[in-house]
């Protein structure tokens, strides 16, 4: 995997963020979800390093990034916090402006550091979610009983961690199939990665506090963004597995695309084939949408 990438540690200021480069041209990051690491993009990045200069990260918190100590309020771990780190990685690498495209917490990440600096977000990606704020307000049992880490995670310290750390290879192999992941999606050698990273005390503890940070701060800064009319400038893609939540529980709102219009100027997007890791399962027509989406000009 990453055949061609470098890896590199780099210093982001509070914490260092692992990091894999490779290819050329305009500056591409691309930020993972829960429960992975930055090797879900191994096939994706493989295809747009092609066009782009693809910078795969680990957020602070998981896989080889490091985990800095929280704070009662759960500020080192707030998108906020996270969107930062990405700002100064990518500065390091040489690039002031750049693409992003974020697949769940990623895309969390990736819509915060849009809103905070819009100088520096040339376009949008934004894979599987709507906004916290958003999706806390709709939640209801069929999210409670889908999204347990959601309500799970971000319960008090240290019932959550205790209980991904009994059996990290339970936690993956749940998520992986109940998110709707096609059979042999994950190759052995990457899902052993995931139950690695998930065995480490610190990052579990991370990853709960940026739950926790997600239902406290990041959802008030969510919602006051809104009343404030705050929008993200940049042109906006959102994909989304077929079928899946997205696809089928929002409808009374006008979909994904209606959800995001709320937030953005530019908005376009369609479902892909597949479930929840629809870039792992279909990789090839992930990269085509996000290098179509990418190279337009306008």
């Amino acid at each position: 995997m990453f055949e061609g990438f470098q890896a590199s540690l780099v210093n982001a200021g509070e914490t260092a963020i692992f990091i894999r480069r490779g290819g050329s041209g305009p500056g591409l990051l691309l930020l993972h979800g829960f429960p992975e690491t930055h090797l879900m993009w191994h096939s994706v990045a493989a295809i747009l390093a092609r066009h782009f200069t693809v910078i795969c990260a680990d957020l602070r918190g998981y896989g080889a990034s490091g985990k800095p100590s929280s704070t009662p309020d759960h500020s080192a771990y707030a998108k906020t916090a996270l969107a930062l780190d990405m700002v100064r990685v990518m500065a390091d690498q040489g690039f002031s402006r750049f693409s992003i495209a974020g697949h769940d917490r990623g895309g969390r990440v990736a819509y915060r550091l849009a809103l905070e600096y819009p100088d520096c977000v040339e376009r949008l990606a934004a894979l599987d979610i709507i906004p916290t704020s958003e999706a806390f307000e709709r939640a209801d049992a069929r999210f409670a009983l889908s999204f347990w880490p959601w309500s799970l995670l971000a319960q008090p310290a240290p019932l959550p961690e205790r209980l991904l750390l009994g059996s990290p290879a339970a936690v993956i192999d749940d998520a992986l199939r109940a998110w709707g992941s096609a059979p042999g999606t994950f190759s052995p050698e990457v899902r052993r990665a995931y139950v690695d990273a998930l065995s480490d005390p610190a990052s579990v503890h991370a990853i709960c506090e940026e739950y926790r940070a997600a239902a406290t701060l990041d959802r008030a800064r969510d919602a006051a963004d809104l009343a404030a009319g705050r929008r993200i400038v940049a042109p906006l893609l959102v994909l989304w597995g077929a079928g899946g939540p997205l696809d089928t529980w929002y409808g009374e709102a006008g979909g994904p695309l209606a959800i995001w219009r709320r937030w953005a100027h530019d908005v376009r997007g369609r479902a892909i084939a597949g479930g929840h890791f629809f870039p792992e399962q279909q990789p090839e027509e992930t990269a085509a949408e996000l290098r179509s989406f990418l190279s337009r000009s306008a």
